[in-house]
């Protein structure tokens, strides 16, 4: 080769034929990352356990997802906006109980139109979802106290709330009609995981779809911005902590329906499992930047693993070692790629 044949050769030109694949396989990667690890996880739990594919199993594992996956979708619209929902697993309680307490065979008895007692106390428990959440949002929005400490202040009251309420009992003997929501199924499909997907397709809809699901987005983004464009982000931030108490309120409803108990003890720590399944679906911590879509897939994935863990013998300890491990490098990744660009 000529001199100048070698002046006209750019330096690195042996890589420009790795170059392009590394550059699409990255995108990849960063969309379907989690997606590739649920089906590996599949797969490898599927060889060394027999039963994991079974329809049965199947339909257990969604119907176990399906309370932890409400939660994490409301946490989705708390954590775009830059917050955070420590409360989450105390309302689940809350909600639970005071709905309950409407539904038991001797309490409705005193309130006309037994027949609608379950949709009323749904109704119930889906308000004090929501006062617990707006509660949350006015201290944050308003008044602007730092959502870590607003949520966190609310999962003890909240807490102390329900156990006030309840007595520190539980409430048994739930109507069929209520008990429906967590037990019942249509055309073979769990209530739950119908109220899963529901939920899921509704908050994709506003999320990608609508103006309020943009402005999310935008205050997650940039708030100082958005505040400049004219929208409303002290509104905006309340609404999503009335979204996320609403759905706990649904979680909690769905849970003491299945168990046909409301315990004042449920929810504990379920908070961390929502985070957990919204950062490893790639919602990233500083806002502004996630989907609705990966949320619902870490959720999963962290179902699968714990079904697949208690399938081979594995002590639940081990379960939340692995689960920290996740969440920590889920982190990492969201923190590497803000790094790169």
């Amino acid at each position: 080769m000529t001199d100048t044949e070698n002046a006209k050769t750019p330096a690195g030109a042996g890589t420009e034929q790795k170059r392009p694949m590394t550059e699409r396989l990255g995108p990849i990667a960063q969309r379907y990352g989690i997606l590739i690890a649920l089906i590996l996880v599949c797969i490898v739990l599927s060889i060394v356990s027999e039963n994991f594919l079974s329809p049965r199993n199947i339909v257990n594992v969604l119907r176990q997802t399906s309370i932890n996956g409400i939660l994490a979708i409301g946490m989705t619209f708390v954590i775009l906006t830059r917050g955070i929902d420590l409360s989450v697993g105390s309302v689940v309680a809350l909600a639970g109980v005071v709905s309950a307490s409407f539904a038991t065979t001797s309490s409705s008895a005193f309130i006309p139109g037994t027949p609608y007692i379950a949709p009323i106390a749904i109704v119930i428990g889906l308000a004090a979802g929501i006062a617990m959440g707006a509660i949350s949002g006015t201290a944050v929005a308003r008044f602007s106290v730092p959502a870590f400490v607003a949520t966190l202040g609310m999962l003890s009251a909240a807490r102390g709330l329900t156990l006030i309420y309840s007595g520190g009992r539980p409430i048994p003997a739930l109507t069929d009609g209520y008990r429906w929501i967590g037990t019942g199924d249509v055309f073979g499909l769990p209530i739950p995981i119908i109220l899963f997907a529901l939920v899921f397709l509704v908050a994709h809809f506003v999320l990608t779809n609508t103006r309020f699901g943009r402005h999310i987005y935008a205050v997650g983004g940039n708030p100082h911005a958005a505040k400049v464009s004219g929208l409303s982000v002290n509104r905006i931030r309340f609404m999503v902590y009335v979204i996320s108490g609403a759905l706990a309120g649904l979680a909690g409803m769905v849970l003491a329906a299945r168990t046909g108990s409301a315990l004042p003890q449920a929810g504990v720590a379920y908070e961390l499992d929502a985070i957990a399944a919204v950062v490893i679906g790639g919602t990233s911590l500083s806002g502004g930047i996630g989907r609705v879509s990966g949320t619902v897939i870490g959720a999963l994935l962290i179902g699968v693993m714990n079904n697949g863990l208690d399938l081979l013998g594995v002590e639940s300890y081990y379960q939340q070692v692995i689960k920290g491990a996740l969440i920590v490098a889920a982190v990492m990744l969201d923190r590497s790629r803000k790094s790169e660009a």
